[in-house]
């Protein structure tokens, strides 16, 4: 049985610095130190321009411009609460549940960070990629008629009161890490997070104006197919960097996610071709997502064949919980974030207890562990994760309605946020 690390966000690079503590003391190593740096540009580059072509392309012309700027203005704002203060209260102190502030405006970094072969300025450069893109994931629930100012205001508390506490559980060493729970590279801290969150608000804020009836289509499938491209290369550098070295490690996690890609790709097609006739675009861009969500807390974990599979269960599965919602619930999480995001990333996150198996090609389970246990203790953190996301969701929305609107008025939503909001326009037609 493979004694798996307990603590922090890397898998197997972990184990291979816990067997040799002398390679952690040395001087950053110069292949991972570039290597990480490159991922952390890949996970910028999905956020800007990837998710914000994604999204743009499947609302109307007239918000699409709307979408960008909410994308653009959610990177700056987690990009300095996460100097402020962010960095620090994850990834500083032993607390169970919170970090402490002693790095605070990014002060006191060492050379070398701690479990790793990266200068701790590296480390904190990749990770502030994850908390610029899991706040942005959000804002695909509510497009359209969402206020400005709201959207800034939530994405930051949310960033300091949902994602800091819940990625020092688990990746900062705090409780959830001490029972063993895993997430390789953002399963439950990423997807779980923003994707409960997500249909909350979506529940809160309300639908759409004509939803669900006499909506159109979306304005730029060919947008959205091209920020998809970006989000599926980019996804090589959120998983693939999660293993924070230059190794084999890396390379499997590359493979593993590219598989799954493909697998949720073919698998959400295929149902769509036996429920609607037609394989569509969207749809195809769309199980691409949801296969790289679902492998994302599992891909240092397993074998490429469990990569398949897992990718192939989170296309079939988040296919359907997207019609259950728009269609059964009637809930305008307008661009599926909880279907997609939320329900890929907790059943990755619950496979991978299965995947762990040696027999399966994983690599196996830390001392005392086994698949009921570990499946035991990632449904916990499942579980408080959700809770924990929902209840702040929901007490953020009650608070910020005392501050300003949620949403903008019926005039302004009829005649496009771009405009109404912004004073410009994504795109100008001539006669």
């Amino acid at each position: 049985m493979v004694s798996l690390p307990a603590r922090g966000l890397t898998g197997l690079a972990a184990l291979v610095l816990s067997a040799s503590p002398a390679l952690a003391a040395t001087a950053p190593e110069a292949g991972s130190t570039a290597w990480v740096l490159t991922a952390s540009a890949l996970v910028l580059f999905m956020t800007l321009p990837g998710l914000a072509l994604f999204y743009g392309g499947l609302v109307h012309a007239r918000n699409v411009l709307s979408v960008l700027m909410q994308c653009f203005t959610i990177c700056c704002i987690a990009s300095v609460l996460w100097a402020i203060c962010g960095y620090s209260l994850v990834f500083d102190g032993d607390g169970a549940f919170l970090g402490t502030l002693n790095k605070a405006f990014l002060t006191g970094l060492d050379p070398v960070r701690s479990g790793t072969v990266l200068p701790e300025t590296v480390f904190a450069l990749f990770q502030m990629t994850f908390a610029i893109i899991t706040p942005a994931l959000i804002i695909g629930a509510i497009p359209e008629r969402v206020a400005f100012p709201f959207v800034a205001l939530f994405s930051a508390l949310w960033l300091l009161l949902v994602y800091v506490p819940t990625a020092h559980w688990i990746w900062g060493g705090g409780w959830l890490a001490g029972l063993g729970a895993l997430d390789f590279a953002g399963g439950i801290v990423v997807h779980t997070t923003a994707g409960v969150s997500a249909l909350v608000l979506a529940i809160l804020i309300g639908r759409r104006r004509g939803f669900p009836t006499t909506l159109t289509p979306p304005h730029s499938p060919g947008m959205t197919m091209m920020g998809a491209g970006m989000l599926w290369v980019g996804w090589f550098g959120f998983n693939g960097g999660s293993a924070l070295t230059a190794d084999a490690a890396a390379g499997n996690a590359i493979l593993v996610t590219h598989l799954s890609a493909a697998a949720g790709a073919m698998a959400w097609t295929a149902a769509e071709w036996i429920k609607i006739r037609k394989p569509t675009s969207i749809g195809i861009v769309t199980g691409c997502i949801a296969g790289l969500a679902t492998i994302t807390p599992a891909a240092g974990y397993v074998s490429p064949a469990g990569g398949l599979l897992i990718g192939t269960a989170g296309g079939l599965v988040c296919f359907f919980v997207t019609l259950y919602v728009k269609h059964r619930l009637v809930i305008d999480d307008s661009l599926d974030v909880f279907a997609v995001h939320g329900v890929g990333g907790i059943l990755g996150s619950l496979l991978l207890a299965v995947f762990l198996l040696p027999g399966l090609g994983g690599i196996g389970f830390a001392e005392g562990k086994s698949v009921v246990s570990q499946f035991a203790v990632q449904a916990l953190a499942i579980g408080v994760t959700a809770l924990w996301s929902a209840l702040l969701t929901i007490g953020l929305v009650k608070f910020l309605a005392l501050v300003t609107p949620l949403r903008v008025d019926a005039e302004a939503e009829h005649d496009g946020l771009d405009l109404t909001s912004h004073g410009e326009r994504a795109y100008e037609f001539t006669p």
